[in-house]
């Protein structure tokens, strides 16, 4: 094991198939499992800081095709799943708050439902929970291309040399993919200790093959499995996201019976910076000190 900059512990863990599971750790205290978005991987660091103070420990897995996770356990959700129970029970871990972030959305639902017993309660934070991108939409081909594992290292060579010389505006050339406020409005609710966050978050971004298998992923329904969470859930949105809508939040929330919806008026996808993240914060550890 290794540690990295904000004292995180990176390990690796052989599945009984023989594959690769990369993951961290983060703190010390109550376990929360972390299904983390579309190019990242388990060295992400938005958003950690406040679990850690907050007495959690969290326990991250680059999901399928990210860091150096295998990909072949992006075969379907269920494979990976069955890993990740492999390494919560290498951990010695029986219990987990699990929090599934944006395109990692159809990995927590997916857990909860496989392994329900394993979970205290889900919080879905701008999460994907139905189909999402399919190949007849224009952003669906052109990640194909972008992000394709032959080429996404030079898209984000490029982002980071352009987010090292000019960060606020790749930020802001950004805003339109994020928010579907006007960029004007967006700046006047960020400072630079947001465009700090920002720019820190580029730094550890790739997509591997991890984005890929994401796109086929969402491209599916996911009623049944959502119908059949169970444990206390949390779903967080902002109204004004505009790369996963807020109608993914609204149908969780009619679907999961003990589901209670937060609908934020922060500026867009990325619901830890801004404004209006603290008072975020705020609502998910009630939640989650409640259970």
């Amino acid at each position: 094991m290794t540690r990295d900059r904000v004292n995180r512990t990176i390990g690796y863990f052989t599945t009984k198939a023989g594959y690769t599971i990369e993951y961290s750790i983060v703190g010390k205290g109550e376990p929360l499992l972390m299904m983390h978005g579309g190019h990242s991987n388990c060295r992400e660091e938005l958003g950690y800081r406040e679990f850690y103070e907050h007495g959690y420990s969290v326990i991250t897995p680059s999901r399928p095709g990210y860091g150096k996770t295998s990909k072949e356990l992006g075969e379907n959700l269920s494979v990976a799943c069955d890993a990740y129970k492999e390494l919560l029970d290498h951990l010695c871990i029986d219990q987990v708050h699990l929090i599934a972030i944006s395109a990692g959305g159809p990995s927590g639902i997916n857990f909860v439902t496989s392994y329900p017993q394993q979970v205290r309660s889900l919080v879905l934070q701008s999460a994907v929970t139905r189909r999402w991108l399919t190949p007849a939409d224009k952003l669906y081909k052109s990640a194909q291309i972008m992000f394709n594992p032959s080429l996404e290292k030079y898209v984000w060579a490029m982002m980071r040399t352009m987010n090292y010389f000019f960060p606020k505006l790749i930020f802001k050339s950004m805003i339109g993919s994020f928010s579907q406020l006007p960029t004007s409005e967006v700046l006047n609710q960020t400072n630079e200790h947001d465009l700090e966050q920002f720019s820190n978050m580029l730094k550890d971004q790739r997509s591997g093959h991890g984005f890929l298998i994401d796109l086929v992923q969402t491209g599916k329904q996911l009623d049944h499995e959502l119908s059949a969470i169970r444990c206390p859930t949390l779903i967080m949105h902002s109204i004004h996201d505009a790369s996963v809508p807020i109608d993914h939040a609204r149908f969780a929330h009619e679907v999961i019976l003990s589901s209670q919806l937060c609908e934020l008026n922060s500026w867009g996808h990325l619901i830890w910076v801004g404004e209006d993240s603290a008072e975020m914060y705020r609502k998910l550890f009630v939640f989650l000190d409640k259970h």
